[in-house]
């Protein structure tokens, strides 16, 4: 295949930034526009804040985003985005974006560079997918980080931008809990 191959170096640290109590940000691609586009998203939530006297929800959020993504459309930040977190419901929920701001409320989603290998897997066994006899039963916490942090061990072999560690982190009533899991050791 031809193309492009922009190599930039891994940065240590979280891609993921928590906006509020029960909503978390993700953040992939050009580590100039991340730090860009999640100054300007605290000084909106800030703005929000003092304006409602709340937090913004995770829906607000999501449409928050998208829209600041829309306005640079014609020279777009070179970031991949999602935001998770609890719905006004109680519900969880994913937004998955595309650089220009649209986006896609899912169940489970992959981004980055190994999204490609990722997915495919999340698909068979969160969503039972291209699974004969599937029986979708509910998944327990410790399995579905167990699940997670499998995958990305799976990854981390074929992905060399992959990392060395991932962040997992489950959003719940109490609050957001997160793990750091080793990926590999060499």
């Amino acid at each position: 295949s031809s193309g492009i191959n922009a190599e930039w170096p891994l940065r240590p640290g979280s891609k993921v930034r928590k906006m509020t109590k029960s909503g978390l940000l993700g953040c992939v691609g050009f580590h100039g526009d991340v730090l860009t586009l999640t100054k300007m998203l605290d000084a909106k939530m800030k703005q929000y804040k003092h304006t409602h006297g709340k937090d913004m929800s995770c829906e607000a959020m999501a449409q928050m985003l998208s829209s600041t993504l829309y306005y640079r459309r014609f020279f777009p930040y070179w970031v991949y985005n999602m935001v998770a977190g609890i719905d006004n419901n109680g519900k969880g929920c994913v937004f998955s974006y595309d650089p220009v701001g649209s986006y896609e409320r899912e169940t489970y989603r992959a981004c980055g560079s190994a999204s490609a290998i990722i997915q495919p897997l999340l698909d068979n066994q969160l969503g039972y997918k291209n699974q004969s006899n599937a029986n979708p039963a509910p998944l327990t916490r410790d399995r579905v980080r167990t699940m997670v942090r499998d995958i990305f061990a799976a990854a981390s072999e074929r992905d060399i931008y992959t990392g060395d560690e991932v962040e997992i982190s489950v959003i719940d009533a109490n609050g957001i809990d997160t793990q750091r899991f080793p990926l590999r050791s060499d």
